[in-house]
C-alpha cells in the first residue's frame, strides 16, 4: 500500500486542461501522492479560451474526476479563477459542497495572512489586447507539438531534451523585464496591505523569495505550471515549499486503477454523479 504525503495546503495553477501542452498524467500522479486538507486551484486549470471538442483526452477528464473525488472525500477545494478560465468569474463566491469559486482568497495560516490570486490583473497584454493573447496561445500549442517532435529525435540520438518554448519565453520576458516587474508589483501590494505571503500563478515561473521595500517585507510565492515546470506549492509544519515533480525521488504514484481503464463517457458520468452528490 502506498502511503500518501500529508500536507495542509497544496496549490497548483496553470494546468491548461484541454491543450496539447498540458501534462495531465504527471499531475494526476502528483495528486494521487498527496493527502491535503486544502487544494487551491490558482487559475488556468481548464483552458476555456482554447477549448475544443476535438481535443480533451481521457487523462484530462481523469484529473477533473480526481479533484471531484478529493472534494467528496472532505478536501476543501478553492478554485481561484484565472484569465484562461475567466468564464468562471460569473460564478465567483459560489460554493458547492466542498468546492468554492473565488477571484481571490485570503487565508489565516498560523498567525500570518496569505493573499492568493492568479495574477492576470497585472498583465497589460491580456487586459488591453485579449485576442492577441489568445492568438499567442494557439501558437504556443504549435510550439509545444514541434518541441515534442524534436525531443523524440533527440532521444533517438541519445541527446538531452531541449525546451524550445521555455527558451523563447524566458528570453522574451527577460527583454521586457516582465517577470521581475510582476513579482515586484505583487509584493509591493502585499506589503502595503499587510500580507505575509502573496501567492500567484499566471507567469509559469515557480518561485519562493522574500521581497522587501522601505515599508516592510513579504514572501512572494508562485506555483509555476503543469505545462513545462511540473510544480506546485505545499504548506506543512508552518512552512511553504516549492514542490518539483521532476525532482521527486519517492516511489511514483500511478493513476487510480478504478478509472484508468474507464471510457470517456463513463468518466463524464462519474464526474456528474460526484457533482450531484456534492450539491445535496
Amino acid at each position: 500500500m502506498k502511503i500518501k504525503r500529508k500536507v495542509e495546503i497544496a496549490v497548483i495553477s496553470d494546468v491548461h486542461l484541454g491543450t496539447y501542452g498540458c501534462h495531465a498524467k504527471q499531475l494526476l500522479t502528483y495528486l494521487n501522492s498527496i493527502q491535503p486538507k486544502k487544494l487551491i486551484l490558482n487559475g488556468d486549470i481548464i483552458d476555456i479560451w482554447q477549448f475544443s471538442k476535438r481535443y480533451f483526452p481521457k487523462s484530462h477528464l481523469r484529473v477533473i474526476k480526481k479533484i471531484m473525488d478529493m472534494s467528496a472525500d472532505g478536501v476543501e477545494i478553492i478554485y481561484v479563477t484565472g484569465n484562461h478560465d475567466e468564464m468562471l468569474r460569473k460564478f465567483s463566491d459560489m460554493t458547492i459542497g466542498n468546492i468554492s469559486i473565488v477571484d481571490k482568497a485570503v487565508l489565516e495560516l498560523d498567525g500570518k495572512k496569505a493573499w492568493i490570486f492568479h495574477g492576470d490583473v497585472f498583465d497589460v497584454s491580456i487586459q488591453n489586447a485579449k485576442w492577441l493573447a489568445k492568438l499567442g496561445g494557439y501558437g504556443y500549442d504549435l510550439l509545444i507539438l514541434l518541441n515534442r517532435l524534436s525531443n523524440w529525435f533527440l532521444e533517438k540520438l541519445g541527446k538531452e531534451k531541449y525546451s524550445l518554448s521555455k527558451k523563447i519565453k524566458n528570453s522574451v520576458k527577460r527583454a521586457v523585464k516582465y517577470i521581475s516587474d510582476f513579482e515586484q508589483v505583487a509584493s509591493d501590494l502585499a506589503i502595503e496591505n499587510g500580507y505575509d505571503y502573496v501567492i500567484c500563478g499566471h507567469i509559469h515561473q515557480p518561485k519562493m523569495v522574500v521581497k522587501e521595500n522601505k515599508y516592510g517585507k513579504t514572501v512572494y510565492l508562485n506555483s509555476g505550471d503543469w505545462v513545462e515546470n511540473f510544480t506546485a506549492l505545499e504548506y506543512q509544519f508552518k512552512r511553504w515549499k516549492v514542490y518539483s515533480y521532476s525532482k521527486d525521488k519517492l516511489s511514483p504514484f500511478y493513476a487510480d486503477e478504478d478509472i484508468k481503464d474507464m471510457e470517456v463517457k463513463d468518466l463524464i458520468a462519474a464526474i456528474t454523479i460526484v457533482e450531484q452528490n456534492s450539491k445535496r
